[in-house]
């Protein structure tokens, strides 16, 4: 089970579910450029992608360090799942992408000021056998979750490949098949109350 608490002391070789969303509950993503920026972010810090002519900037390569699992972004917030074999990985990650992110942010939306509500929360999943139930919470956020661009949902069904998600952990508990773990998403009938307590108590975290 994730833990209630939103801790601050992480620890390695552990899986972690972080989330944030905008101050006031306001848009975080506007439209497909900034969903692009925030994803191309990770990709640089995850893939060890060298920069390239026209940005020279060196980002630090987390390869080894840290895992994207799932991930599910939404006009007001988002939600990520990683796996860290290093400590301090995904929170000297997310202080990197959020900076990058807000700056990038403000500069084109020509603002100032905090852009999400406060830290980002972080649940770590002390239960190896949970992990497929919080896959399934960030897969199912948008409505129309099986076409919505900014989530990894297309990568574990094998439309999309992209090296920096690693599927593997997850698709692992579905004897790696794609169409089982589909269709454990669309039997979200059965698991709706499930999902509903997830919601509300991650809703709660963020007031």
């Amino acid at each position: 089970m994730p833990s209630r608490n939103i801790v601050r002391e992480f620890v390695s070789d552990s899986y972690y579910h972080i989330y944030n969303r905008g101050v006031e509950k306001r848009v975080i993503f506007t439209d497909e450029q900034d969903y692009t920026v925030f994803l191309g972010l990770l990709k640089k810090y995850l893939s060890g992608e060298p920069p390239g002519k026209e940005n020279r900037h060196l980002f630090k390569s987390f390869q080894g360090e840290l895992s994207l699992l799932a991930y599910c972004l939404m006009p007001s917030h988002f939600h990520l799942l990683f796996y860290q074999s290093s400590e301090k990985a995904f929170a000297e990650l997310m202080c990197r992408l959020c900076t990058g992110y807000v700056m990038y942010f403000n500069n084109r939306h020509h603002r100032i000021g905090g852009l999400f509500q406060g830290p980002y929360r972080a649940s770590r999943i002390d239960e190896d056998g949970y992990l497929h139930h919080i896959s399934r919470y960030i897969h199912l956020n948008p409505e129309d979750y099986k076409n919505w661009p900014y989530s990894s949902h297309s990568v574990y069904t094998g439309v999309k490949k992209t090296v920096w998600v690693n599927t593997e952990l997850i698709l692992g508990l579905f004897n790696n098949d794609p169409k089982e773990y589909q269709e454990f998403l669309d039997d979200y009938v059965d698991s709706k109350a499930e999902l509903a307590i997830l919601k509300h108590q991650l809703a709660n975290d963020l007031e």
